[in-house]
């Protein structure tokens, strides 16, 4: 299968005022192009600041993260920036959804960041998210603000907003750590429908096991390292 993402000696060393704090410490890792992998492991393993790394969000101390052969870290900050703008699509626990937007506005956001914000350009961003919305079950809850939406409602809105730029990669940190059992399998059913669809890469840190169950791949995380 045509690899995506290949990780080689991925470290990452955090300063403190008690000292060096090694998180991750040689990390080797590939994922396939449009699989849905699990990465899982106690709590403080590394699982956050690994997926933080592998989204250009941080920095790494040392190593490399290719995303279809490029090495993305030689980038500048700028063209590093546009490259996660347009590439990688961000779902998280807490879904930091803007309270005085709307659904539709919260998910258009990325669009607007890289400059879609008028004429053709904001019309077509607008159908987009409205389509994608209506796909999530949204379609009635376009102009609710995030105070109006249930929890459920709230993290769908996350998803779609991840997908507005249709990223070949969604990365979800404990995306379901806030929802119930039943709305926590609705979920993940909704992100395999995507992925079959559009055979979208999502590589998901959960303690679900549930969920990491009913994954095509699982990396385990003990220290820092894959196990």
């Amino acid at each position: 299968m045509e690899i995506i993402i290949k990780i080689k000696g991925l470290q990452k060393t955090y300063t403190t005022e008690a000292g060096s704090l090694n998180v991750l410490k040689g990390i080797d890792m590939e994922v396939e192009r449009g699989v849905i992998a699990a990465v899982v492991g106690a709590s403080g393993a590394g699982k956050s600041t690994l997926l933080h790394v592998m989204g250009t969000l941080d920095r790494p101390t040392a190593g490399s993260v290719f995303y279809d052969g490029r090495d993305v870290f030689k980038y500048d900050d700028r063209r590093l920036a546009a490259f996660r703008n347009g590439s990688i699509g961000f779902v998280f626990q807490f879904h930091h959804l803007l309270a005085e937007f709307t659904a539709m506005e919260n998910v258009m956001m990325p669009g607007l960041i890289k400059g879609a914000g008028r004429g053709k350009l904001r019309a077509e961003l607008e159908e987009r998210a409205a389509r994608l919305l209506g796909e999530l079950g949204l379609g009635g809850r376009l102009k609710h603000r995030p105070g109006e939406l249930s929890g459920g409602e709230q993290q769908r809105v996350a998803v779609a907003r991840a997908l507005i730029m249709e990223p070949v990669v969604v990365l979800a940190d404990e995306p379901t750590g806030n929802l119930d059992t039943n709305t926590s399998m609705e979920l993940f059913d909704l992100l395999t429908k995507i992925n079959e669809k559009n055979r979208t890469t999502f590589i998901i840190v959960t303690h679900n096991e549930q969920l990491s169950n009913r994954c095509q791949k699982t990396y385990e995380m003990v220290d820092g390292r894959f196990i």
